[in-house]
């Protein structure tokens, strides 16, 4: 969520008149995360959040703004796109795909969450997870094994020799990731502190669903667990960590397979993040107000969920 691309208040308005919303009062660039260009829109009839989509093609889109309508439909607390006076939800602007997207009451988590938003959470994703077995439209994802596999070799060179060894020693590990027989379908992928809004610990909705694909549920759980669980020290606390998986399991248990996978999953998302924070880092994008994460935070998650398989 990031600026990218400049947005004037004339291109807006002109925008905004294909909708039913009024007309504008005001708008800010959202400087959160990393991918898209967001700005906070009000006008007239309501508050929205504009995206100027910077990674993919105007086609592509039609699936992530499915995705969110679906779990919109499906009583999932979640933002969904607003449509135009003819109905679209996908748009151009500043020669970037658009949409405009309501805007949720509630603040994404920017401090350890407690426990009672461990177990929101958790319960959510189980409800998303049992929800979107009816979705029929599929998506690859983008950030698989081939991926993961790819962007080593473009940072390995750029590492230090014990970031190195550990990264080459987890590639194999994970080598045979993509042949796991467990429950696979429409996952969120993304579900960080910041794409779940809060009023203290009621969950208000679930936001940026970009990252949507098809992947393994428990993947989904992992990057979850990963992000939600941590404790001030940055590493996984055993009680968020049982919070949110009870309420996850109150909504969907986990096969016996699902529990058996579950380290080299955890592994897994931590391996894709702790990887595109890199690429983040060693090869930034240019952009009005941009925001990199620190990747040794998912280093040190990865390093936490390997010395466990080996106690």
């Amino acid at each position: 969520m990031s600026v990218y691309t400049e947005v004037g208040r004339g291109e807006l308005v002109a925008f905004l008149s294909d909708y039913a919303v009024g007309e504008l009062v005001s708008y800010d660039g959202i400087s959160d995360g990393i991918e898209n260009t967001n700005y906070f829109v009000n006008t007239e009839q309501g508050q929205f959040v504009l995206t100027l989509f910077e990674q993919h093609e105007f086609d592509e889109l039609g699936y992530f703004l499915e995705v969110m309508t679906f779990f919109y439909q499906h009583d999932i607390p979640s933002a969904h796109p607003a449509a135009d006076k003819q109905g679209r939800y996908l748009k151009t602007l500043c020669s970037r795909p658009a949409a405009l997207v309501m805007r949720l009451s509630g603040r994404g988590v920017n401090s350890v969450a407690t426990l009672a938003q461990c177990q929101e959470i958790g319960a959510v994703l189980g409800k998303m997870h049992i929800a979107g077995q009816a979705f029929k439209p599929q998506r690859t994802t983008e950030r698989g094994p081939d991926w993961r596999q790819n962007m080593a070799s473009t940072v390995l060179p750029l590492l230090d020799s014990p970031s190195a060894e550990l990264l080459k020693d987890e590639l194999v590990f994970q080598a045979d990731y993509a042949n796991l027989d467990l429950p696979f379908g429409v996952t969120h992928s993304d579900l960080f502190r910041d794409n779940a809004l809060f009023e203290g610990d009621e969950l208000k909705g679930i936001i940026d669903f970009y990252y949507a694909c098809d992947e393994y549920l428990l993947y989904d759980l992992a990057v979850a667990v990963n992000d939600w669980c941590v404790d001030d020290s940055g590493l996984i606390d055993s009680e968020r960590y049982q919070a949110l998986m009870s309420a996850y399991s109150q909504q969907r248990p986990l096969t016996d397979m699902e529990q058996g996978s579950f380290n080299l999953v955890l592994r897994a998302a931590a391996l894709r993040f702790w990887l595109s924070r890199l690429q983040d880092k060693l090869f930034p994008r240019e952009g009005e107000l941009t925001q990199i994460k620190n990747p040794d935070a998912f280093l040190k998650i990865l390093s936490q969920h390997r010395e466990l398989s080996l106690s």
